[in-house]
């Protein structure tokens, strides 16, 4: 596969290509650059599989990057320090990415992951749906990526009723009563979804506020009663 790093600093550069090297040998940069106005060059003279792509630029962003080009025949693999909004807009649109430093084994998982997916697959829709988030004013407006086994499924915040806990799964019910099952574990999406929209209720349920339709007390027991008819415990500690 090839790939190009784009990235404000050659240190950051030079040690993202010797782990490829060392780790992801079916692995070749065909190309690097520190601006954005470079990266958009190499990438159009170039046919890639994977971009590796800092965030933050003295002038621009990686975002405004994407936004420049019009088509995606690759995948995009983020490389940032630590930033909660710039990661939480990623993982809203179930697009990869790795924290600096880079943990050797994340790295290998990341390329597999693109490995495996065929190309463009995925990766343009994924980054329209990122682009959408940046540019909402209400996280409530915007869609999540949920990843499946052969896709990534784009859900509205607003029509997700609850998610319930299945052990390392997360059930997604929907408006309609339709369930999408996702291999993540519930405290994954507690922290991702909008805390002034989603109640965690109980260790197994995260509710949407906006289709809970009562709330009481039954045995000693408090209750939540969904708009759609199901019933919801509410643990002591909340």
């Amino acid at each position: 596969m090839n790939a190009v790093i784009i990235d404000d600093e050659s240190n950051n550069i030079k040690n993202l290509s010797a782990l490829l090297r060392e780790y992801c040998p079916f692995v070749t940069v065909v190309g690097t650059a520190s601006t954005t106005d470079e990266g958009i060059k190499i990438i159009r003279e170039n046919d890639i599989d994977i971009l590796f792509l800092d965030i933050q630029f003295p002038n621009k962003t990686g975002f405004d990057l994407l936004n420049e080009i019009s088509t995606y025949t690759f995948q995009v693999i983020f490389v940032t320090a630590f930033d909660n909004y710039a990661i939480k807009a990623i993982k809203y649109a179930a697009l990869d990415y790795l924290l600096k430093p880079i943990n050797v084994e994340e790295l290998v998982e990341a390329v597999n992951k693109v490995e495996k997916k065929s190309k463009n697959s995925i990766s343009e829709s994924q980054i329209k749906n990122l682009q959408l988030y940046l540019n909402e004013k209400k996280v409530e407006n915007s869609n999540i990526g949920l990843p499946l086994s052969n896709e990534i499924r784009f859900v509205g915040i607003n029509e997700i009723v609850y998610c319930q806990s299945e052990n390392n799964y997360t059930v997604f019910v929907l408006t309609g009563n339709e369930k999408i099952i996702v291999s993540k574990g519930l405290y994954e999406y507690e922290e991702l979804l909008p805390k002034e929209i989603f109640i965690r209720c109980h260790q197994s349920y995260l509710v949407n506020k906006t289709f809970v339709k009562s709330l009481y007390k039954e045995d000693g027991v408090y209750l939540i009663k969904m708009k759609n008819g199901v019933t919801i415990p509410v643990s002591r500690a909340k």
